[in-house]
């Protein structure tokens, strides 16, 4: 039977620009024995939020697991990478991952009329999608949201550039 919760103590690291945690095969299997995709679950960092994050643990291939820590779960917790920390983590059944965020207007609207860019979009997995329209949720000026949706509909119809911090060709 899988563990409701299970805690354990580990360091914030990084893989490339992206702080998480190590869930080793191990714990993971007491949540949830043999899950080989993204596993839904509601952590808690150092004991923040109190009701939880929701959020995808990201397979590795041999049964262990990164749990990516973005931004606002590292501030809430007040954590930075090399932070060694306290981490809670439920399988989270009724989770179904997709945009956090609602979906910019600018871009939704840019995206049905660009045929290439919507395909490129589609073909994404979810969670790229979600970190996409976080990102360009939280962006503060107009220009910016402006010039990075002009950005991402460009390598989403397959050109080449750097968005959001990663090269991009053929969309990907």
């Amino acid at each position: 039977m899988p563990a409701s919760k299970l805690r354990f103590r580990a360091r914030i690291e990084l893989n490339q620009i992206n702080p998480y945690v190590l869930v080793s095969a191990a714990r993971a299997a007491r949540l949830q024995r043999g899950w080989r995709k993204p596993m839904p679950v509601r952590i808690t960092v150092n004991g923040e939020p109190a009701a939880g994050w929701r959020i995808n643990l990201m397979p590795l291939g041999d049964g262990s697991f990164y749990l990516y820590l973005h931004g606002q779960v590292r501030k809430t917790s007040g954590t930075n990478v090399g932070d060694v920390v306290s981490v809670t983590i439920e399988f989270d059944e009724t989770y179904r991952a997709g945009p956090v965020n609602p979906m910019p207007r600018a871009f939704s609207a840019e995206l049905r009329r660009n045929s290439a860019a919507k395909k490129g979009w589609a073909a994404l997995p979810p969670n790229r999608q979600k970190e996409i329209v976080r990102y360009l949720a939280r962006l503060k000026s107009p220009e910016a949201r402006q010039r990075n949706v002009q950005k991402a509909l460009h390598v989403l119809a397959g050109g080449k550039a750097r968005f959001m911090a990663r090269a991009w060709s053929n969309g990907r």
